[in-house]
């Protein structure tokens, strides 16, 4: 609470001292994190960006205005949108990347076997194909070799205007065929179709925003003027991936930036199978991209986030279109590091539109230099990856030692002091662990570390605990006692 205390008087002072401190120059550094005072600090690169590939490289000519990206193994398949295709590459080595495959049609007894603008693929552990072929209205299930096996389309619901788009824009399957679509101007979730393709569902509405004053001028309104204002329906998400575990992972870009801080407007969720979101904030700020938000070559606002990868250790990547940044969180919400921006140079980004991973590196699709951009992670990012995994499959010892080496590389890293303290609580080394939260300002854990450092320290000492208040009850009583007959004694002499 103290440490709280301190914090709520430094930001009041730095509000009354520095009243444009949520306005600041741009940033010079590639990598960065915050502190606990929300201070951005300059870090050692995690990820470097070792190529960009454009379809011109790959002598299939430009990709136009490519909107979707899914990895399977060392796959990649790429929506190039506006040429009305699907690319499939293989990459084989550190950066050897070669085209397998384009799909642009396939083969099945249907009226039209053409795709038109796909936005979004899904590719099955059998190589079974999931793509929202959006402007044909459908999403197509196809073999590894492009025969069609079924047509999903809008969905048979009472609450849907028959006379909508049915525009599908993203898409997974889960491992029992389940699929989960989003389509444009469905505001009511995920739309969950079974393993036939019959409609079963929504699932992950957002909750319904509106104004109070808007309600209330609603119900006084005649009809006509109900049929002209906005319906006040959940907001949109705008991508979804899914993790080792069948978790959705959803980002959402539609909220107004001062929910962001008070975790209203949750710019990310973690979903589960009831569509609730489960998704763990024990940070000292929610997932959100940006702390502070710069107003700098014509770039203001908040971090709007259009897409998420999960690696297996549930570190998630999101990319932020607002600044072209990437952002990479441990299971717990910690932001681990944060890197990139717009520009032209490698590792840089203009319009990024969707980010999937391959083992540990990072694949980012770029819509306006059309380019497919790779990032590996440095030493630095390494050790922070397998201090986490090692900390995840219970090699709890080994975790505190890459975070040591970490230390070695950075040491004003606040999320390595807390990564040695939470493996050495697992080791019940309590008291040790206590000092590493102390120096990471980490009041929650260090709180966890007391109370078993307290529970042990009275159970190692319960015997003289009791011999101590023993006598602290009985001796005075004794001496009382002693007291008594002595002067008894003295009195009858």
């Amino acid at each position: 609470m103290r440490k709280k205390t301190k914090f709520i008087i430094f930001f009041c002072l730095a509000l009354i001292l520095f009243p444009s401190a949520s306005v600041r120059a741009e940033r010079t550094t590639y990598t960065y994190t915050y502190d606990y005072w929300r201070v951005e600090r300059e870090s050692p690169d995690a990820y470097k960006a070792v190529e960009t590939i454009t379809g011109s490289k790959l002598g299939i000519g430009d990709f136009s205005n490519p909107q979707g990206l899914y990895v399977r193994g060392n796959r990649i398949y790429v929506c190039d949108t506006g040429n009305h295709r699907i690319i499939v590459l293989e990459r084989d080595g550190y950066n050897n990347v070669q085209v397998i495959d384009q799909i642009s049609e396939f083969k099945g007894d249907v009226e039209n076997n053409t795709l038109s603008q796909p936005h979004d693929i899904f590719v099955t552990e059998t190589g079974e194909y999931y793509i929202a072929d959006t402007n044909n209205q459908r999403v197509l299930h196809l073999s590894s070799d492009a025969q069609l096996i079924k047509v999903i389309n809008r969905p048979v619901d009472q609450t849907v205007d028959e006379a909508s788009d049915f525009l599908p824009t993203k898409l997974v399957v889960d491992k029992a065929g389940r699929c989960f679509v989003l389509a444009r101007n469905y505001n009511k979730g995920f739309l969950q179709y079974d393993r036939e393709g019959e409609f079963i569902g929504y699932m992950g509405a957002s909750e319904v925003r509106f104004n109070f004053t808007d309600y209330i001028w609603k119900l006084l309104s005649t009809q006509k003027q109900k049929s002209q204002m906005a319906q006040f329906v959940p907001t949109e998400y705008n991508n979804v991936a899914m993790d080792k575990d069948g978790f959705l992972y959803a980002t959402n870009s539609v909220f107004e930036e001062h929910m962001l801080r008070s975790d209203e407007a949750k710019p990310i969720r973690k979903l589960n199978s009831m569509g609730t979101d489960i998704l763990v904030k024990n940070a000292e700020l929610p997932p959100i991209g940006d702390v502070w938000w710069d107003n700098a070559g014509g770039v203001s606002g908040s971090s709007r986030l259009i897409d998420i990868t999960v690696l297996d250790n549930d570190i998630y990547y999101a990319i932020d279109r607002t600044r072209g940044r990437i952002f990479g969180y441990d299971d717990q919400g910690n932001l681990l590091y944060a890197f990139g921006s717009i520009g032209n140079k490698l590792g840089y980004l203009q319009f990024p539109t969707a980010i999937d991973h391959m083992d540990n590196d990072l694949i980012v699709l770029d819509s306006r230099n059309i380019g497919i951009t790779f990032f590996t992670p440095t030493e630095y990012g390494k050790l922070i990856n397998d201090a986490i995994m090692a900390y995840s499959v219970g090699q709890y010892e080994l975790s505190a030692d890459y975070w040591r080496e970490v230390l070695r590389l950075n040491g004003n890293y606040d999320m390595a002091y807390v990564g040695i303290g939470r493996a050495l609580l697992r080791q019940e080394k309590y008291k040790e662990a206590m000092e590493y939260f102390e120096f990471a300002l980490d009041d929650i854990n260090y709180s966890k570390a007391f109370q078993l450092y307290r529970k042990e320290w009275i159970e190692d000492n319960i015997i003289w605990i009791f011999t101590s208040f023993f006598l602290i009850i009985t001796v005075p009583i004794v001496i009382g006692k002693v007291k008594k007959i002595r002067r008894e004694v003295a009195e009858a002499e």
